[in-house]
């Protein structure tokens, strides 16, 4: 129900409706992209009838698309579009290919770039495995999971108390309790020291991931580069020399970003 204020303020109401819109986009996942109206209503807390009516626009404008069968909705081709100028901005997106193309060549698993987004780690681009059994994640999907190597590199780089907040705020995915900071404090001083992180199957126990920072000309973590891999491929002896790989080639694109480090 909107305020007197909204009521009164168009300025304030057009401002509720766009983020309302973006609500409802953001309801969509990997590993749900294909959603009702009821389901979307539940998670964003609205009326039904209203998610109908932006869904309704959202379609108009190509930011979703209807299934022809059943009236569910996925996201549509018309976000690629959106999204495009910014991905193609990226100076970094632009200078890690050929190093991610060279890891994955070195390693046989698939290598991928991540930025941070306040509270998760987002894939930016990414050169799949050449095996059969691989690991792989689409452009555009999220870790928000604090296991995960990729989280665990861009929040060595925060001040404890900004890694406090997300946790006190459950912005981080995950169990944990009130001892699992200080826990997660001391590792986070380990990644920064070794210039990588590794999640052995702490996420997903068929999956290793192996992440390393990408400092730009100013010494800022503005990347980073992943590694993942089936974990029955990943023995403990050979996780080390995957870290050194990965670490190379994070090196290896701040290079080129004009960092000394």
């Amino acid at each position: 129900m909107p305020s007197d204020d909204t009521e009164r303020n168009p300025e304030a109401r057009g401002a509720s409706v766009l983020l309302n819109g973006l609500a409802v986009l953001e309801a969509f996942s990997i590993q749900e992209p294909v959603l009702g109206v009821t389901e979307i209503a539940r998670r964003v807390g609205l009326h039904k009838s209203t998610v109908s009516r932006i869904l309704a626009t959202l379609e108009q404008a190509g930011y979703v698309e209807r299934e022809p069968a059943g009236g569910r909705f996925r996201l549509g081709l018309g976000l690629i579009a959106l999204t495009g100028p910014l991905l193609a901005d990226l100076d970094v997106r632009r200078v890690a290919g050929a190093a991610l193309q060279r890891l994955t060549e070195r390693t046989g698993e698939t290598s991928a770039l991540m930025v941070w987004n306040g509270h998760e780690a987002v894939v930016v681009e990414q050169v799949p495995s050449p095996k059969q059994v691989k690991h792989t994640a689409t452009i555009g999907t999220r870790y928000d999971t604090y296991e995960s190597s990729s989280v665990k590199v861009f929040l060595a780089e925060l001040d404890a108390s900004d890694v406090a907040h997300l946790f006190e705020r459950r912005l981080l995915a995950g169990t944990y309790d009130e001892h699992t900071l200080d826990a997660y404090t001391a590792e986070l001083e380990q990644v920064r020291t070794q210039g990588f992180a590794v999640n052995d199957g702490r996420t997903s126990a068929e999956e290793v991931g192996i992440a390393a920072p990408v400092r730009d000309h100013r010494g800022v973590t503005t990347a980073a580069v992943m590694l993942s891999a089936p974990r029955f491929r990943v023995p403990p002896a050979l996780l080390e020399v995957l870290a050194r790989d990965v670490a190379e080639a994070a090196r290896d694109v701040s290079a080129r970003l004009g960092s000394s480090a």
